[in-house]
């Protein structure tokens, strides 16, 4: 076996190994708030998480799926948190401090749109410039003294814009600022933002890594002595302190969906795919937005960048106004309108063009709208069939 294990072996092995109480191949499941002490308890720290105390300063589960998560990665330490804005939040609490300033992607998800534009601003006088992380000379331009944390994710939240790890990562590190990635779309499978020079990556395990729509919980990765540093602060601010860490139940759950996760990201990939070229060349359509595709203005980007794939998810928009985007979703019989995202079933919302983050969307999105469609694990000649039903409905219904 080769010293460095492929992606698809550290899913399966990273993390797990024989238990020794039971001889059971699996880790357990390990339902337990506190740890037993040992005899002269005198020289611990009540806050320390090096030894198992109690489950809010890092429990069984937690720490068997943070091996995991760091391998899948390639980082050298992480924490898992109770849920994605937990692990977002997170880092912009441990990294910044009043009077710092942030520069991110303008297009992200709204939980993180709202924390840099309304929460953090407001409550501790931390500021934020949006721009267009796809040019890096937009990202270097709005960089000032107290940046202290350049933030993008790639791809964004919904419109799929693709962004340049490696050269936003040098733009960052040139001003003595970290950089953090949001993964949460291309999962490790796709792309590994510590290799391209990205200090802190975060997923939110809701989605892809768990799979299964069951559990929710987030996680934050680091690599090199900055983004390493950066994830401690994490584990003792945010988890230790702030409490936000993620239950037993739910580490459980996501180590168990993460084993397939190589395996299932090609399924998706190859069923987005199928539905967005099912989608661009029918005229009932007014719009794709899906990296794989030749028009997708990160096309080319996205095919040096991103590793085996595209991604399960697109965006797109019926022709027709509002209403016509709802008969849609619900003229749909298999495809499920819900939120979320990156489970076995194929999720669908609706979010009309008047978005509190639309100005930063591209002029279709505003006008159409869009329909966040994230692609399953379905057979995609049912998935197009499925759509192609619902557009004949509303075509109908517009005659």
């Amino acid at each position: 076996m080769s010293d460095t294990p492929h992606l698809a072996t550290l899913a399966v092995h990273a993390g797990n190994a024989v238990d020794a109480g039971t001889g059971a191949i699996r880790r357990p499941l390990v339902m337990a708030n506190s740890y037993a002490l040992p005899e002269d308890p005198s020289e611990l720290s009540w806050s320390g998480t090096g030894t198992p105390l109690y489950t809010r300063n890092g429990g069984a589960n937690q720490g068997w799926l943070e091996e995991k998560l760091a391998a899948l990665d390639g980082g050298t330490t992480a924490v898992a948190l109770a849920s994605g804005m937990a692990a977002q939040h997170a880092v912009f609490f441990a990294a910044l401090r009043s009077g710092h300033h942030v520069v991110s992607s303008d297009t992200t998800y709204v939980g993180t749109y709202r924390l840099l534009t309304e929460l953090l601003p407001a409550k501790y006088g931390i500021t934020a410039t949006l721009v267009d992380s796809s040019d890096p000379a937009a990202v270097a331009a709005a960089i000032r003294p107290e940046t202290r944390l350049v933030h993008v994710e790639t791809p964004a939240n919904p419109t799929t814009r693709i962004t340049d790890v490696a050269a936003v990562a040098e733009v960052a590190h040139a001003a003595g600022a970290l950089l953090s990635v949001d993964a949460t779309f291309a999962t490790p499978v796709l792309q590994r933002p510590l290799a391209l020079g990205a200090d802190v990556v975060v997923h939110s395990l809701t989605k892809y890594v768990n799979g299964h729509g069951d559990a929710m919980g987030g996680a934050v990765i680091g690599g090199g002595e900055a983004g390493t540093a950066l994830v401690e602060d994490v584990r003792r601010e945010a988890m230790v302190n702030v409490g936000g860490v993620i239950s037993p139940f739910n580490a459980w759950l996501i180590m168990r969906g993460s084993v397939t996760l190589p395996m299932r990201m090609r399924a998706h990939c190859a069923g987005a795919m199928a539905v967005a070229r099912f989608l661009a060349q029918d005229p009932r359509v007014a719009y794709v937005a899906y990296p794989g595709l030749p028009s997708h203005p990160q096309h080319a980007l996205a095919a040096r960048t991103l590793d085996g794939g595209f991604g399960g998810m697109l965006a797109f928009a019926v022709r027709g106004d509002g209403a016509a985007q709802n008969r849609f979703v619900a003229a749909l019989r298999l495809i499920t309108s819900a939120v979320s995202l990156g489970h076995d079933e194929s999720l669908i919302v609706h979010v009309s063009g008047d978005d509190e983050r639309a100005r930063h969307y591209p002029e279709e999105f505003r006008r159409y709208g869009h329909l966040r469609l994230s692609v399953g694990l379905e057979d995609p000649r049912d998935l197009t069939a499925d759509l192609d039903q619902a557009l004949a409905t509303v075509a109908r219904a517009a005659t």
